[in-house]
């Protein structure tokens, strides 16, 4: 039976004498946080049975902030998903502690949104949201900064200049994305669809942008239809993706930009048009993930979840600790691609 490590072996391998590693075990005056770091890697190292009270120890002298989060649809897979990813980064974080707050919008209603995040930022150290670009989400962004409190745009961005931060994707390259996966998999040219939530979406917005940039210059051949406003809804896409399927029998792409994609995957599935259109899906989901499976769906473009939430919630510590700044940025992350055969 190899011999248990003890404190003088722990001494040993973090480098630092006997003493310094009982003030970091018992929290006996002050212990740099580099001693205490370097002291708690090597008691894992070596399997000393208190690494886990050093943890705790140092978590203790952390400063703790609450932060707040706007989320939509509560029932929604992706927006759960996103939910979990969010308690998960707070209660992993190295540098503070944290206790996430996370209220979700059934609508997209500004009013709605706007009521949920002054509720947050009555009791919040920083918030960030999803939200459509609108006026009065902006004037209450604005009145949070007043009071000192940073908000950040997530997935779309919104205020800007007046927000803390935008985090999320590039969605110019997602839409130009779609469009070039379209151009190269439609077997013919012809005319393809686009959907997105909402005209306020700058987001979405961003990815129209960049899906009808691309065929412009690059695939003129096809025709992009007028875009189709779901409201990012099952049956307003299910019954929109159907109508175009009995009009448009040279219908050769779709791409729903925002949610709403399994009212397209329905319409697909139930129909059957041969050939079937080239259709971009827009996160990865259960539904999204059995299309690409039967090869209802060509490519899903989804948002990094979990480094976006590490990566968010350690800029809003920051806020927190440093005040808004004077200087709002973007943080992009690079987006994920789902195809039939790496799912």
């Amino acid at each position: 039976m190899s011999k248990r490590p003890t404190i003088t072996d722990l001494a040993r391998v973090s480098g630092v004498s006997v003493a310094t590693v009982d003030r970091v075990l018992n929290g006996r005056l002050p212990v740099r946080e580099e001693t205490q770091r370097r002291v708690y890697e090597a008691a894992t190292s070596i399997g000393y049975h208190a690494a886990g009270l050093i943890a705790q120890r140092m978590r203790k002298e952390l400063p703790e902030y609450r932060l707040g989060f706007v989320l939509l649809r509560p029932k929604d897979v992706f927006y759960r998903a996103f939910a979990g990813e969010l308690e998960k980064a707070i209660a992993q974080a190295s540098g503070f502690r944290g206790t996430a707050t996370i209220e979700f919008a059934d609508t997209l209603a500004p009013e709605e949104i706007v009521e949920r995040l002054r509720r947050l930022g009555a009791n919040c150290d920083a918030v960030a949201l999803v939200s459509p670009d609108h006026p009065t989400v902006t004037a209450a962004v604005a009145e949070m900064k007043e009071r000192g409190i940073p908000a950040f745009s997530l997935l779309s961005d919104f205020a800007t200049g007046v927000r803390e931060g935008y985090v999320g994707i590039d969605n110019l390259k997602v839409g130009r994305t779609a469009a070039w996966m379209i151009s190269k998999c439609a077997r013919r040219p012809g005319k393809v669809a686009l959907f997105v939530g909402s005209h306020r979406f700058h987001g979405h917005e961003l990815r129209e942008i960049g899906f009808r940039a691309f065929f412009r210059e690059h695939a003129p051949e096809f025709a992009v239809l007028e875009t189709v406003v779901n409201n990012e809804s099952y049956e307003i896409t299910h019954e929109a993706v159907a109508g175009l399927l009995g009009r448009h029998g040279d219908l050769v792409g779709c791409y729903v930009a925002g949610g709403g994609i399994e009212g397209a995957i329905s319409a697909l599935q139930q129909l059957r048009p041969d050939p079937l259109p080239v259709l971009i899906c827009n996160e990865i989901t259960v539904d999204t993930r059995a299309a690409l499976a039967d090869n209802l769906a060509v490519m899903a473009i989804a948002t990094p979840l979990q480094p976006l939430c590490r990566e968010l919630v350690g800029l809003m510590a920051h806020a927190a600790e440093d005040g808004p700044a004077n200087a709002p940025g973007q943080t992009f992350l690079p987006f994920d691609i789902y195809l039939p055969e790496n799912i």
